[in-house]
């Protein structure tokens, strides 16, 4: 991955103009698409597959009258008065009449109508006016909703003073996020943070202008995806919120790291490449763990919610592609500017007076060797580090008992569909929603709907009249006010009005009390009954949440821990990573709920206390902050790592690769931090418990657990933590983060001499099959047009050497270089330039030679000469062989050729030059049992 990345990033750095060009195209392209194929965006919302979305569905055929979203205008007559006065029972009942007139009004009932029970209160002071509406809540027309205010306006007006009224109900109960000015605010927060980073105006804005490239391109992609399916406003506003985050961060981590080798004397084209490769593997890394977070959203089985995950998670690829190809060609634009300016005298001091602290540390715990000039430590990053190791069991500990603490709340959390309740005081919704619970009972605002077909029953009425009875008998019922058949007379509602709140447990309880009873209802009154409405819908909505929590984070972490496992070559880093997560997790639902369910801080942060968490907010948090979290774990235990493979000092690599990457961690979580919280004074109430807890998890994870409590437990663990059995480091795959192969390239980029023209060379190639080994301390150098025998008695081990030789297969130690690529790092290069034909399995052996020589590689591995036995397939070979050397010639390439048999002798009629051919050098047991000689 590192060594692709080297190449990406060099060649962008070169080719500037066309990567910048080609990214302008590309925003103008899916641009003018979503102009051009924008449905916008809808805010309906199904559940399918729950009781309460069944049973809508069902009454939007059976009993449209009550299937679509309804309203209340409550009326409160002056002190001493009562709504049943004439001059205030006229206003309302013309009032009544002016909204029945409305387009998308499907009726309008009068608190009067003598089918209608509660809808006067007891003290007669209130009367509520019950509207219900065509279409779902989201399917109501701005025109029909600003009729509805027209018409309580004129209510208000006509009342006498001292009245008091107000519109509001499940219409006006919630708002979905749009997107507004205030993302400017993190945004502000950003640059000031990336200019104190980077100490250039120059460096801190190609951060800002990639990420907002990023999410004009992706939001441009979710409005043309609205021509595909519904997509609600919601999910461009968690789209926009990482987008911004992590396009800022995974920016600015490429280009500290390019600053950083700048600062060390590299040439500018040499360090994009190397910041692509390092800094870069990180950055796929860690979106790919946002990407896996986000996609797995759709473990809910709820529609929005996936396709919210989808789409945010496209953000994080754009993000990431816009990070190792953007960056740097704006680096190769900026060219030398944004090298940094030798330090003042001054500040060498102070560094090195902070080194000299961190070396004392160092040499404290037995490791004595100097720093890395490269690191550069500042006094305050290495007391941090030198705090966190020193008494490492003290600070887990410390730490775990903190977050634990911070983490209580959380039990308390309550979630709900979001209503009338939780919006600012003032607001016509919530001044409805406080008259009804006053007048009324808080239940009144969360009426549940009991209904079930009735075809069967002879006599309707009265079978409504009995199940109204046996459910008023309930606990937990306030008032059962309507139980009617519908006009064909196969189809019952029950109108149930709870004693709790819409989101109370009280309301909870019974909506399971009455599902409980369904068995009863059938088996006495033939009934199958279901219970729904908006209220029954969200709490249906928070269960099968609740219940997708445990799959989601079993798929989610276990994905995760095995990229990290593969990351890190190690068992503990990624079981350390996982739990330092779930201590952040559990913080931030705690802080949530501290401001939400206990009132802690809500004032100044426009919330309303003791209001319930929107429901999905758990699994978005979940998902959300582990990507983000997993992003921390990368950027500084990658370095740490890094530091361990080139030094092999566990205990000082902690130490100096914290220091490495601490400032911009630091760096990246302020800015992931400012761009969350600029959304929760003012943001919507949908986005603000979102907001709030990202930006609590971000700040708990990067600064306590990962730049806290990690250095603490690595320290602690020592050379343990980089452990892991050989068995799964040969079944993993390999994902070097660390920049492992840019550094073995580099290393080896003048070796063999610049003068050889061999196609391959290899030296102390070893390769270990348990107990014994294939091959050990192989050496050789294989002409362009050369041809090598490889020879032994064992079969085994002559196929291992030419798999290794073709890139299918690695040396456990050793040097390999193949058509310019070292094998080990390169092996998809190399696969793409050598063929490898087992000649012993083939059924056409000339065939299957002829189809890899129509490839054109470089060099020809053939196993299993000796295996064919046929004169004229032998000649026939040769003759292939002869023919592409030949037609390679013509075209100014080469052709080597390498070739696995049991005997040297039985080579001369079937390949070509073996005059000049070379017997590499097995094990000496090998060699012996085979009878083979150098």
């Amino acid at each position: 991955m590192s060594s692709l990345l080297y190449s990406l990033g060099r060649w962008a750095f070169r080719a500037r103009g066309i990567v910048v060009g080609a990214w302008i195209l590309i925003l103008a392209l899916v641009g003018g698409g979503a102009l051009l194929f924008n449905q916008g965006l809808d805010n309906s919302i199904s559940i399918p597959g729950t009781e309460s979305q069944n049973a809508l569905d069902s009454l939007s055929t059976t009993f449209p009258q009550v299937s679509g979203a309804s309203a209340q205008l409550a009326v409160v007559a002056p002190d001493g008065d009562s709504v049943n006065d004439e001059a205030v029972a006229k206003i309302i009942t013309d009032g009544v009449d002016a909204l029945n007139d409305i387009d998308g009004v499907e009726s309008a009932i009068s608190p009067f109508d003598e089918n209608i029970d509660g809808a006067v209160s007891e003290n007669e002071r209130a009367a509520l006016i019950s509207i219900q509406l065509d279409g779902s809540q989201y399917e109501v027309t701005e025109a029909t909703k600003n009729a509805l205010i027209d018409e309580a306006d004129a209510i208000a007006n006509a009342l006498p003073d001292g009245s008091e009224s107000a519109l509001g109900g499940q219409l006006f109960s919630a708002s979905f996020p749009a997107l507004t000015a205030t993302e400017l605010i993190g945004v502000g927060v950003a640059l000031v943070v990336l200019v104190l980073t980077f100490g250039s105006f120059l460096a801190a804005g190609m951060p800002l202008v990639t990420a907002l490239l990023g999410v004009g391109i992706s939001i441009a992609f979710i409005f043309i995806a609205t021509a595909f399916g519904s997509i609600t406003s919601t999910t461009p506003m968690l789209a926009l919120m990482l987008g911004l985050a992590v396009g800022i961060d995974y920016a600015l981590f490429i280009i500290s790291r390019y600053q950083e080798q700048l600062r060390d004397g590299m040439e500018a084209e040499e360090s994009a490449a190397r910041s692509v490769a390092t800094a870069g593997s990180a950055v796929i890394f860690a979106g790919l763990t946002v990407i896996i977070a986000l996609v797995g959203l759709g473990v809910a089985g709820i529609p929005f919610l996936t396709v919210m995950g989808v789409s945010a998670a496209a953000g994080v690829a754009v993000a990431v592609v816009i990070s190792i190809t953007l960056i740097p060609a704006f680096l190769g634009l900026a060219g030398e500017r944004l090298r940094p300016k030798p330090a003042k005298p001054s500040r060498k001091a102070k560094r090195a007076h902070a080194a000299a602290q961190v070396q004392a540390h160092a040499e404290s715990a037995g490791e004595i060797e100097p720093l890395a000039s490269a690191h550069r430590p500042n006094r305050f990053f290495a007391g941090w580090v030198n705090a966190a190791t020193k008494f490492p069991i003290v600070t887990i500990l410390g730490v775990v008992a903190v977050l634990g603490l911070v983490s209580a709340p959380a039990l308390g959390l309550r979630l709900a569909l979001p209503d009338a309740g939780g919006l600012p005081e003032g607001d016509p919704a919530r001044v409805t929603y406080d008259i009804v619970s006053d007048n009324f009972g808080e239940g009144f605002n969360g009426p549940l709907i009991v209904t079930g077909s009735i075809v069967t029953s002879t006599d309707p009425l009265g079978l409504m009249d009995d199940l109204k009875t046996e459910i008023e008998k309930l606990d937990g019922v306030e008032a059962v006010p309507l139980a009617t058949p519908n006009e064909t007379a196969d189809t019952g509602i029950v109108q149930v009005i709870p004693t709790g709140g819409p989101d109370s447990v009280e309301t909870k309880n019974l909506v399971a009390e009455i599902r409980s009873m369904h068995d009863y209802f059938l088996d006495e009154y033939d009934v199958d009954l279901s219970v729904t409405g908006f209220t029954a819908v969200g709490i249906d909505i928070s269960d099968k949440l609740g219940n997708a929590l445990l799959p989601f984070g079993v798929i989610v972490v276990g994905l995760s821990l095995i990229l990290l496992t593969m990351v890190f070559r190690s068992i503990w880093v990624p079981i350390k990573a996982t739990l330092g997560y779930l201590l952040s997790v559990c913080a931030a639902f705690g802080v949530v709920a501290l401001v939400f369910e206990y009132g802690w801080f809500a004032e100044a942060l426009h919330i309303q206390p003791g209001s319930p968490v929107i429901s999905f907010m758990p699994i978005i948090l979940m998902g959300v902050l582990f990507g983000l979290a997993m992003d921390y774990e990368v950027f500084l235990v990658a370095r740490m790592r890094e530091d361990y493979v080139h030094s092999g000092k566990a205990r000082e690599s902690v130490t100096t690769g914290f220091l490495g990457s601490a400032k911009v961690v630091t760096a990246a979580a302020v800015i992931m931090f400012a761009v969350f919280a600029a959304f929760v004074p003012e943001g919507d109430t949908n986005i603000k418990p979102i907001a709030l807890g990202l930006a609590v998890g971000v700040f708990v994870d990067a600064f306590i657990v990962r730049m806290t409590l990690v250095p603490a437990v690595l320290a602690l663990l020592g050379e343990k933590a980089w452990w892991i059995p050989k068995w799964l480091d040969r079944a993993l795959p390999s994902f070097d983060v660390e920049g492992e192969g840019v550094a073995k390239e580099i290393e080896l980029r003048n070796w063999p001499a610049a003068s050889s023209t061999d196609i391959a060379t290899a030296e102390g190639l070893t390769l270990d099959a348990g107990e014994t080994n294939l091959y050990t301390d192989v050496s050789f150098a294989l002409p362009e047009t050369g041809t090598m025998v490889v020879s032994a008695g064992r079969d085994a081990s002559v196929t291992a050497l030419l798999l290794t030789l073709s890139g299918r297969m690695q040396a456990d130690t050793g040097i390999l270089k193949v058509a310019g690529y070292v094998a080990s790092v390169r092996a998809a290069s190399v696969r793409s330039r050598v063929a490898f034909v087992s000649l012993s399995e083939a059924s056409d052996p000339v065939g299957d030679l002829t189809e890899a020589l129509r490839e054109k590689p470089r060099l020809i591995a053939l196993d299993g000469i000796d295996q064919v036995t046929d004169a004229v397939t032998r000649r026939n070979i040769y003759d292939a062989l002869v023919s592409a050397q030949g037609a390679a010639s013509r075209s100014d390439s080469t052709l080597a050729i390498a070739v696995g048999t049991a005997s040297p002798a039985t080579v001369a009629d079937a390949v070509p030059g073996v005059e000049t051919a070379v017997t590499p050098n097995l094990t000496s047991e090998l060699a012996h049992e085979a009878g083979v000689s150098a």
